[in-house]
């Protein structure tokens, strides 16, 4: 079986795998409109983390990890409760285009995607209040800083060539405004 991961999952699956590719899927778009209010939020201050949203022309970036024998009942079985239980997400299969030149046919993998029934969906925002409700949010997996930093490094470091405008424009929103937030010394002697 493979697992499609295009948000934490590309850093920290949380499950034992037997081997890892990076690829993409198409049909889809990443975007920032899924609530959270456990792993990088909290009931008061949901965070927000990625889900798809069905997109023709589109593609998303991620990792597919490969599970066998025994490894599989356990990680779908941790995955139902993280995003399934926990984040309101419901799974589909998806054909997986992993990047190595070598690759023959796409792989079918399992992907979790966030609906807008769900309770926790939040839906479209602009990207400057996307950046602000994660400058503002922190949930038991850290802060949801953390969340949207490493994404954007993993699009970077494993997928140079992709790109997705949603994910950047967020992560410029947000160290537009973190200077605004950040209170030096000299700032304080001066008032």
């Amino acid at each position: 079986v493979w697992i499609f991961g295009y948000g934490s999952l590309v850093w920290r699956p949380g499950f034992e795998f037997t081997s890892r590719k990076v690829g993409f899927i198409r049909g889809y778009s990443r975007r920032f409109w899924q609530g959270d209010t456990f792993h990088r939020g909290s009931e008061s201050m949901p965070g927000r983390v990625v889900t798809l949203l069905e997109d023709g022309g589109a593609c998303t970036w991620g990792v597919a990890y490969e599970v066998r024998g025994e490894q599989i009942a356990a990680s779908l079985q941790y995955l139902n409760m993280r995003e399934a239980v926990l984040g309101g997400y419901d799974t589909k299969l998806v054909k997986f285009h992993p990047q190595e030149k070598d690759a023959e046919e796409p792989i079918l993998a399992l992907v979790y995607i966030a609906t807008p029934q769900n309770p926790s969906y939040l839906g479209p925002a602009s990207e400057e209040d996307i950046a602000a409700q994660i400058i503002v949010s922190s949930g038991c997996a850290g802060h949801n800083i953390e969340y949207l930093l490493r994404l954007a490094d993993f699009m970077r470091y494993f997928c140079p060539q992709a790109e997705d405008k949603h994910l950047f424009s967020i992560e410029e929103a947000l160290i537009s405004i973190l200077p605004c937030l950040y209170c030096t010394e000299e700032s304080l002697e001066e008032t």
